[in-house]
């Protein structure tokens, strides 16, 4: 064996290891049996925040957003409006139309997007997978996305998310999102 085999089996090896371990490694069934139950249609409903944070490939905070969101079902058709407002001053607008089966899938479209996402609600736990197309503003690419919502004990949700580019993370979203607060 040449060093350089060595080399590039221990690579691969620690590559694969870190996608069988790690974020995109979670499948919908590993939190089948976790409480409370996420119902899309009962949690993100009505009038909610969201604020959150975005790391760049290298782990640093780029971008801190607050956004305001408003959802409401009819049977198991929603439609969720999303406003954004990040700190550099820049506003965002997105509308998703979800659709929820019987057996927890859900089908999500927004003008963003690129064709359709596809999801699963399994216990405390939704996870939504889909391609987005960014603004002109923020580099115009298509990118692959994977969401992460647990619902907390107190009704909170913690979302994670992960966008990737030619297999790589290009950038990570981590925010929360509640009812909004009563004034």
């Amino acid at each position: 064996m040449t060093m350089t085999f060595i080399i590039l089996a221990a690579l691969a090896l620690a590559l694969g290891l870190r996608y069988a371990t790690g974020f995109r490694a979670q499948r919908p069934q590993h939190y089948g049996a976790s409480t409370p139950v996420f119902d899309v249609r009962e949690v993100l409903k009505g009038p909610m925040l969201c604020e959150g944070v975005i790391y760049g490939p290298f782990g640093r905070v780029t971008t801190r957003f607050v956004a305001q969101m408003h959802a409401e079902w009819q049977g198991n058709e929603g439609r969720m409006t999303e406003e954004f407002r990040y700190d550099s001053g820049t506003v965002q607008h997105r509308e998703w139309t979800l659709k929820l089966s019987d057996d927890g899938q859900i089908q999500a479209t927004a003008p963003d997007l690129i064709g359709i996402g596809y999801g699963q609600q399994s216990g405390a736990t939704v996870m939504l997978a889909y391609d987005i197309k960014l603004t002109e503003e923020a580099g115009g690419h298509a990118l692959k996305v994977t969401d992460w919502m647990y619902l907390m004990e107190n009704g909170a949700i913690m979302n994670r998310s992960q966008f990737r580019k030619f297999g790589f993370k290009v950038a990570e979203l981590v925010a929360t999102m509640r009812p909004m607060p009563a004034v």
